[in-house]
């Protein structure tokens, strides 16, 4: 029997996910503590991996004991973190695309509508005894929501905002999708994107070719009142351009769930520049993806995707390392 490695620590939920998804194909262990003797050997044993921080969870060095045709299972969506340069040609590393997309989706449109809606400018006067009611609203039918990027995420919005009356229009790399959406385009319709669309969301993986894609020319591009979010990477838009956009249009609004420099990757929560004194912005700390219930979800939907691997089929969402060496 085929031998699957874990390394995130136990969850009783994900682990009965796993064992669902694995039954009959898979003998399932956790990785041993570090310091312990058998732990190299687990890991040279293993057939396939799933991992959740894998950066923290697997050594820098430990990489090298994984076997040839072994699968690196990644539990999130995003794999930019990944010790790309440690980890052998000869393993296959796979994303959990459009795992955590519904519970995204719906912080997304929470940021939208809030945004949108200004509540958190009236709650702010509220509390100041100001019973302000001149404030004017989005009114959203009608209006453009644009994606740049369309994968599981952006497909999961669209399906919110358009019964709200939205038009939904995206570029991805190959300006195709199965989705019946207003308009469809490649990377070089990023413009026409970003010149209509009243809400723009993010929702690209942070790669070589995306890394700083929303520069100073671009938010040019954008709507003076338009409503930018950014759940996927924070180093997708350029930090000071993104900064000088927001001071220089106060009907500019943001929200921001994914920042550059983070906790979890960097070691530190960090911004340069003032953000927190604009009254455009909406921040949230990278959780748009955990609500309650959704971990043994993108656990039952990695363990499926090992368990194809496993049987001979080809595994979905197989990273391409060259997109990520930056």
């Amino acid at each position: 029997m085929k031998k699957v490695l874990v390394t995130f620590p136990e969850d009783r939920a994900a682990d009965l996910a796993l064992a669902d998804a694995l039954g009959g194909v898979a003998e399932i262990s956790r990785i041993p503590e570090r310091g312990d003797p058998s732990r190299s050997g687990v890991l040279k044993e293993a057939d396939a991996v799933i991992s959740f921080m894998m950066h923290s969870e697997i050594d820098p060095g430990e990489f090298s004991l994984l076997k040839e045709g072994c699968l690196l299972q990644s539990m999130q969506a995003g794999v930019d973190a990944l010790p790309f340069s440690d980890i052998p040609e000869s393993v296959t590393i796979c994303a959990n695309t459009g795992a955590w997309a519904d519970p995204m989706a719906e912080h997304i449109l929470g940021m939208i509508l809030s945004l949108g809606k200004f509540l958190q400018k009236c709650h702010n006067r509220l509390v100041k005894g100001q019973f302000d009611r001149s404030i004017v609203s989005t009114w959203f039918r009608g209006k453009t929501c644009g994606f740049v990027g369309y994968g599981g995420i952006a497909k999961a919005v669209a399906r919110l905002v358009r019964p709200m009356g939205m038009k939904v229009i995206a570029v991805n790399t190959r300006g195709k999708t199965d989705e019946d959406i207003d308009l469809i385009g490649t990377m070089d319709d990023l413009p026409r994107i970003l010149q209509e669309s009243d809400v723009l969301v993010v929702a690209v993986p942070l790669t070589r070719k995306t890394l700083g894609l929303l520069g100073e020319k671009e938010l040019a591009m954008m709507k003076e009142d338009a409503i930018l979010i950014n759940p996927a990477r924070g180093a997708v838009i350029d930090q000071k351009a993104l900064y000088e956009r927001m001071k220089a249009f106060p009907d500019f609004r943001v929200g921001i769930d994914a920042w550059w420099v983070e906790p979890n990757t960097h070691g530190e929560f960090r911004i340069d520049y003032p953000f927190f004194e604009l009254d455009n912005l909406l921040g949230s700390p990278h959780n748009s993806n955990l609500v309650d219930g959704i971990f043994p979800v993108a656990a039952g939907i990695a363990a499926g995707n090992v368990r194809a691997f496993l049987e001979g089929q080809t595994p979905r969402s197989i990273v391409d390392r060259e997109d990520y060496l930056f």
